[in-house]
């Protein structure tokens, strides 16, 4: 396994971040300890969750994947070496106060993770989406005192626009408060534009980590799709057949194929590692459900793409 640096900060993570999203849903506790466990014995240390995950599952009221993390952590007893990231801002309980990046719902947020996840810090908080009724400063100064009281050591966002992130930035440097260190953006090889056009540069101006999430393109970047065939009847399938199936998404699966064959290896890795030798990039989150699912992903840090595959790929994908 690779580590690197989370942006300008000195907290060192594994290339490759664990995603959780599908524990209590698509992989149950056992499946979940079966990942954990496999990634753990790769040399992986992030691990990414989420307050939320998975309330949209009948019977998950949200929570449920940072209990399954906190339970696996406590059974293992290996807390110390596992760089813990988390989110909040999505619906948790009834009333106004329910959701948001409030102070009251921060402070609540947190101590509720902690305990779900069975630990007293958390290596890194995330504001999962921003919050356009709070002001960023009362979102920053209740981030920073969670710092100094030692539940929090890093924060970060996800799925901030480049206006709101630099707001944030230059709010933290004027007031002196906890800075967000990484964002969390959506970013694969098929879906480009919404980073690439503003917050990629502003992430490497200003030195943040940037950990991407659906790598895979819900499953697209895999190659199990092909453009001559139906898609399976799925609700992840059906949003992939919206997204994806047009002219630009078979023509960047095409290109995909072609590096994957001079590789000899899986367009699932291929898609990785061109993700992995972006210069903004820290650590994609990949999610698994099985240990051999796990396994096609960890192989992507291994595997160095050559020049003329990555102007391949990248001429491919270009958005206009």
């Amino acid at each position: 396994m690779e580590y690197r640096r989370l942006g300008r900060s000195g907290l060192k993570v594994s290339a490759l971040c664990l995603g959780t999203m599908q524990f209590g849903w698509t992989a149950d506790e056992v499946a979940a300890f079966a990942v954990m466990d496999a990634f753990v014995a790769a040399g992986g240390t992030f691990i990414d969750t989420a307050d939320i995950y998975s309330h949209w599952v009948e019977g998950n009221p949200g929570g449920v994947s940072e209990q399954i993390i906190g339970r696996w952590m406590h059974e293992r007893g290996n807390r110390r070496t596992i760089i813990l990231a988390t989110k909040t801002r999505g619906r948790m309980w009834d009333g106004p106060n329910g959701e948001g990046l409030s102070r009251s719902h921060i402070i609540r947020a947190v101590d509720d993770s902690l305990r779900r996840l069975q630990t007293d810090y958390i290596d890194l908080y995330q504001a999962h989406f921003y919050d356009a009724d709070t002001p960023i400063d009362e979102t920053l100064a209740t981030l920073t005192d969670l710092v100094h009281a030692g539940k929090l050591r890093y924060v970060g966002c996800s799925n901030y626009p480049a206006w709101r992130l630099a707001l944030a930035l230059g709010t933290s440097e004027l007031r002196g408060l906890a800075r967000y260190d990484s964002l969390q953006p959506h970013y694969n090889l098929a879906y480009r534009a919404e980073f690439e056009r503003e917050l990629h540069d502003l992430c490497l101006d200003q030195d943040l980590g940037v950990i991407p999430y659906s790598p895979l393109a819900n499953g697209f970047l895999t190659g199990k799709y092909h453009r001559d065939e139906p898609a399976p009847a799925s609700d992840r399938a059906g949003n992939v057949q919206r997204r994806y199936f047009n002219e630009h998404g078979w023509r960047t699966l095409d290109a995909l194929r072609a590096v994957a064959d001079e590789q000899h290896a899986p367009p699932a890795q291929v898609a990785l590692a061109w993700l992995l030798q972006r210069p903004a990039i820290t650590a994609p989150i990949v999610g698994a459900n099985t240990p051999e699912q796990l396994a096609t992903s960890l192989g992507a840090v291994d595997l160095r793409l050559t020049t003329e595959q990555i102007h391949a790929l990248d001429m491919a994908s270009a958005w206009e």
